[in-house]
């Protein structure tokens, strides 16, 4: 009876503490299930568990060390489940043991070591074996083959079915520990990584020591110091050979000292410092390096020979035929140098000054200093510009096709009609003639008694009127073209009855009156100065003019009203004067207005905005943009040129070309900065007017040279794509006359044509 409480007490002794493992360590692998019924097998049989009053307590003990560790995960609890069963019934008991021993009676002989092996041990012989055995051999041999290698028992391990992609995926999302899973390739299986492996590799990651009870700075232990200690390791008393000089050594010396007598043993020499060296000696190929700069030798001129001497053999010698010849060829095709005869080297012309030249070259090859530059190797070809192809942005002017001859003199200014349709022209012989464009009649004459300065037609189709400017005056004519009511409508607006006053009448000088020109039935506006250019506004009824002579000590200055020369004393009057060169006038109300800003410098031209309420002022130096409106500046745009000739705003309204007197065009983008885009040097001449088309992406320029340049310039909405500038053709015809070449040029509002005007008297056009 006191037995079975004994074995009641331990089941359940067993029971509680196998629950709590199982709490600590829920998992479980096939070889712990292994070495747990080898471990059953050495259990005692049924009759000494009966005459054992503590059976089962040592076995507990192990589980408690089993699951100490961890790495026997919930093994305790099947084992333990099996003796419960086995103490309430002794036949399971003898049933278990007997499947087990059946099971294993091949490993009857290693029980004894496998009992032994269930103990932790860091033993490399007790780590579960790979399940290929292949070893070294590599897995590209077996890639055709069905299996991957051979197991411990010799037999064939078959590759796994692979499985789709999409397939894999879709699992891996499905598995919430598919981050935890590795493919081991060498056994073709997944292995899943511990929580405690993964411990391990964080530890390993940060840089710290892979176990976490390990301390790196452990407290330093001195062996050789004890608290106790009263006398030193060693008691024994200062070895004589510290205090007498060595004997070995001494021989030593004397060998040393006998072997540099004889002279086995040299020394080696102080180098010495060359006092003198040969100057025009090649150094390159020297090894030695100084601190300074490296050494580059001087260039070497090639030897004379049997040409060079002051008396060649007769082959040498070129006869006359020859020499002559010599000067029919190029001047880079020709000989440098011809042979000559002399009958001493006295008689050499360069004999006197031969020592001289001799010696300064000396000079100059001795003191010149001489710097090594290293090369890149860059092909020229990859500098240059990728530039789109000139046949993929036709069509532009390419060839002249019609010619407008009439005038007698130089064509300094062209324009044409809003359709296209008519060409105005002004010359220097004081006349102005209205052209057909498609056949080249000349429509109508206007004569002047001074030289014409330009012509600018009204922007509008229905307005066919011209403004020209001859010297002081400004003259608006009705062309007599379009229908009646056309007619009728400008013979309206340009009739007045009285003269209008303008607005500054309380000033000493007028700067401008309206008078009924009734002579070509027009409008007469009289300036204060010359006039030397009209613009128009989009909406055709105001107009700028500019007068870019010097205000601040002019000539002679004259009353628009009596025509009469005037005396300016007062200088702050002139003052005011200066701001009144450019003017603004409006049709309709016969009205003259000067601009609310302060001029710094001489204007040379003004244009409108194309679409904004923005008024251009061009001076010698810079380019000034103001807003009409709010009676301010803008921006400012400075050229860096020496003086500005002409401007041209694109039809977008945000760029802008600039020609001056030195050749150089300049491209502006008001978006992107105040400093020129693009400057181009294409002309050897002064650049005389700059063009923009309204619809193709084509701007021209012309100059002195007789050169007219096309370029293709595109522009583009997005802001981030800097403006296309391409060259695309050089239009040629025209002659020089008075140093003057081409005086203007206008493209045609419809076509991708060019007009330009020459001071050979002739317009010509060119079309694609």
């Amino acid at each position: 009876m006191k037995i079975k409480e004994e074995k009641k007490k331990s089941k359940s002794v067993q029971n509680s503490k196998s629950e709590e493992v199982e709490e600590e360590q829920p998992s479980i692998t096939e070889q712990n299930k292994l070495k747990l019924k080898q471990k059953q097998k050495q259990l005692p049989s049924h009759s000494d568990s009966d005459s054992d009053p503590d059976y089962g307590s040592p076995y507990v003990s192990d589980s408690e060390d089993f699951s100490e560790d961890g790495d026997f995960d919930g093994s305790l609890s099947d084992s333990e489940a099996g003796e419960s069963g086995s103490s309430g019934d002794e036949g399971v008991v003898d049933s278990d043991v007997d499947d087990g021993l059946h099971n294993d009676q091949e490993n009857q002989s290693n029980s004894s070591e496998s009992h032994q092996g269930v103990e932790e041990s860091d033993s490399s012989e007790d780590e579960v074996a790979p399940r290929n055995t292949v070893g070294d051999v590599p897995l590209v041999w077996y890639k055709d083959e069905e299996h991957i290698g051979y197991d411990l028992n010799g037999k064939k391990i078959k590759k796994r079915t692979r499985k789709d992609k999409v397939e894999s995926f879709l699992e891996s999302a499905d598995d919430a520990k598919n981050w935890l899973k590795v493919y081991d390739e060498y056994n073709d299986e997944e292995v899943e990584v511990t929580k405690k492996e993964l411990k391990l590799i964080n530890r390993l990651l940060k840089g710290k020591a892979p176990h976490s009870d390990f301390d790196p700075y452990a407290p330093y232990v001195d062996w050789f110091k004890w608290d106790d200690a009263k006398h030193p390791l060693s008691n024994a008393p200062e070895p004589k050979r510290r205090f007498i000089p060595s004997k070995w050594e001494s021989k030593k010396v004397v060998k040393l000292v006998r072997a540099i007598r004889m002279g086995l043993i040299k020394r080696d020499k102080p180098k010495e410092e060359q006092q003198f060296y040969h100057l025009w000696g090649d150094d390159s190929s020297s090894t030695e390096k100084a601190n300074h700069l490296s050494f580059i030798p001087a260039p070497k001129s090639k030897l004379p020979g049997h040409e060079e001497s002051y008396n060649p053999s007769l082959e040498y010698i070129p006869t006359q035929e020859e020499i002559n010849s010599y000067q029919l060829m190029f001047e880079e095709d020709r000989p440098k140098f011809i042979p000559r005869r002399y009958t001493s080297l006295r008689s050499i012309p360069a004999y006197d000054n031969a020592v001289k030249d001799v010696f300064e070259r000396c000079l100059d090859l001795y003191l010149c200093p001489r710097v090594r530059k290293k090369r890149i190797n860059i092909d020229p070809e990859s500098l240059k510009p990728k530039l789109p192809s000139r046949r993929d942005l036709k069509p532009y002017p390419v060839t002249c096709y019609l010619e407008y001859k009439g005038h007698m003199d130089a064509v300094v200014s062209i324009s044409i009609e809003a359709s296209g349709q008519w060409l105005a022209s002004g010359s220097l012989d004081g006349t102005v003639r209205i052209w057909e464009v498609e056949t080249g009649r000349c429509l109508r004459v206007w004569e002047f008694e001074e030289a014409v300065k330009f012509v600018a037609w009204n922007p509008l189709r229905e307005i066919p009127i011209v403004a020209v400017s001859v010297g002081q005056e400004v003259f608006i004519l009705n062309t007599g073209l379009g229908d009646e009511e056309e007619q009728k409508n400008i013979k309206e607006l340009l009739r007045f009855e009285t003269p209008v006053a303008p607005d500054d009448s309380g000033d000493k000088v007028s700067v401008a009156s309206w008078h009924q020109y009734d002579k070509h039935e027009g409008i007469r506006l009289r300036h204060f100065k010359t006039v030397s250019s009209v613009e128009w506004h989009r909406k055709g009824d105001y107009f700028s003019t500019v007068m870019p002579a010097d205000i601040l000590f002019p000539d002679t200055l004259t009353d628009v009203k009596t025509s009469m020369p005037l005396l300016i004393i007062d200088l702050l009057h002139v003052h005011c004067l200066k701001s009144r060169a450019v003017l603004i006038h409006q049709l309709s109300k016969k009205h003259t207005q000067r601009i609310p800003f302060k001029l710094r410098g001489l204007p040379v031209s003004s244009v409108f905005h194309p679409t904004k309420k923005i008024f251009f002022i061009s001076t010698k130096k810079n380019i000034r943009a103001y807003d009409l409106q709010k009676q301010k500046l803008i921006k400012k745009l400075e050229t860096g040129l020496r003086e500005v000739s002409s401007i041209s705003v694109h039809p977008g309204g945000d760029n802008i070309i600039v020609g001056s007197r030195e050749g150089k065009l300049c491209w502006f983008d008001m978006d992107l900065s105040s400093k020129p885009y693009r400057i181009l040097k294409c002309h050897p001449k002064d650049i005389t007017n700059v063009a923009f088309h309204r619809s193709y992406p084509l701007f021209a320029s012309c100059s002195d040279d007789c050169t007219a340049y096309v370029f293709h310039g595109m522009v583009y909405s997005d802001l981030n794509q800097n403006p296309l500038i391409v060259p695309l053709e050089i239009l040629r015809g025209h002659t020089s006359s008075n140093g003057r070449g081409v005086m203007d040029c206008k493209f045609h509002p419809r076509q991708p044509w060019l007009f330009t005007a020459g001071a050979d008297s002739v317009i010509k056009l060119y079309c694609h």
